[in-house]
């Protein structure tokens, strides 16, 4: 079976996308794995899928993973979903909890403490989403794989 990176209509049978999905559960250990995992799998993408994926990305993706799913173990509880995929020359880094509140990023003011990290993950991707699903919500960000310029475009 092939396994190619995939955009919105590209598999075709026989084919598997360049993605994963983990469990991680409700504890606060969860967060450094899912940061090993979400650079485990970008190593992956270039080692063993040949596609170009920049020390940035590397970073950024940690950190957008990291704060994600920090924010679905404060404020959900039980279990939450991690799910990276690339998407033609895109990585998409999804966060599955239980809790059916979206979230909302808050006015920058440099005097508040904390409650940063929407506002830190929205500058630094090319796209993101916040949508319920049927239990629960689905947050994904989405960031270029060779993006060593920062932020969204212009």
């Amino acid at each position: 079976m092939k396994v190619v990176p995939v955009g919105e209509d590209d598999i075709r049978p026989g084919e598997q996308p360049v993605q994963t999905t983990v469990v991680l559960d409700g504890d606060g250990a969860g967060i450094a794995r899912a940061r090993r995992l979400a650079a485990d799998f970008l190593a992956r993408v270039q080692d063993e899928h040949g596609l170009p994926v920049s020390r940035r990305t590397m970073e950024v993706t940690q950190l957008v993973v990291s704060e994600l799913v920090t924010n679905a173990h404060k404020h959900a509880p039980g279990s939450a979903l991690l799910g990276l995929r690339v998407t033609g020359d895109s990585v998409e880094v999804s966060v599955w909890d239980s809790d059916p509140v979206l979230p909302i990023a808050r006015a920058a003011d440099a005097g508040r403490v904390g409650q940063h990290g929407l506002e830190i993950v929205m500058a630094l991707v090319q796209g993101f989403e916040a949508r319920r699903e049927p239990v629960g919500k689905r947050i994904t960000a989405r960031l270029a794989l060779t993006d060593d310029t920062g932020g969204r475009p212009a």
